[in-house]
């Protein structure tokens, strides 16, 4: 079973920037839809974007399209997610998932992803 490892949080100001990693242990992710959700204290894990298996295509939520950027590294079996011009309402904890099932193309339901990893915690200040 792919596990998966989020990194690259942190606490930064309004407007800065962060990377977010997401390391896979199996060779074979890229034929897998990866995607980044993020949790808020008290609200409910919602989908930030997706990339789909092959580098098909990305998907962003409204509130990350314009500012962030996911990516992967196949030979690397990595994930990014680069988040520009970051605003208050983006603190939450960040999760990498794995869409379910190889071939599948995105959803933005949680539900439909495992390999959750522990997470990685950013803040942005004002």
């Amino acid at each position: 079973q792919v596990q998966l490892v989020e990194s690259g949080g942190g606490l930064v100001q309004a407007g800065d920037s962060l990377r977010l990693s997401c390391a896979a242990s199996e060779d074979t992710f890229s034929r897998y839809t990866m995607a980044w959700f993020r949790q808020a204290p008290g609200k409910e894990r919602e989908f930030v974007a997706a990339i789909v298996y092959n580098n098909l295509g990305t998907y962003y939520a409204d509130s990350a399209k314009g500012r962030f950027t996911i990516s992967r590294d196949s030979a690397k079996n990595m994930v990014y997610l680069q988040m520009n011009s970051l605003k208050p309402e983006d603190t939450a904890v960040y999760y990498c998932g794995k869409r379910s099932r190889v071939f599948t193309g995105a959803t933005v339901v949680p539900n439909g992803y495992d390999g959750w990893g522990q997470g990685t915690q950013v803040t942005v200040s004002s």
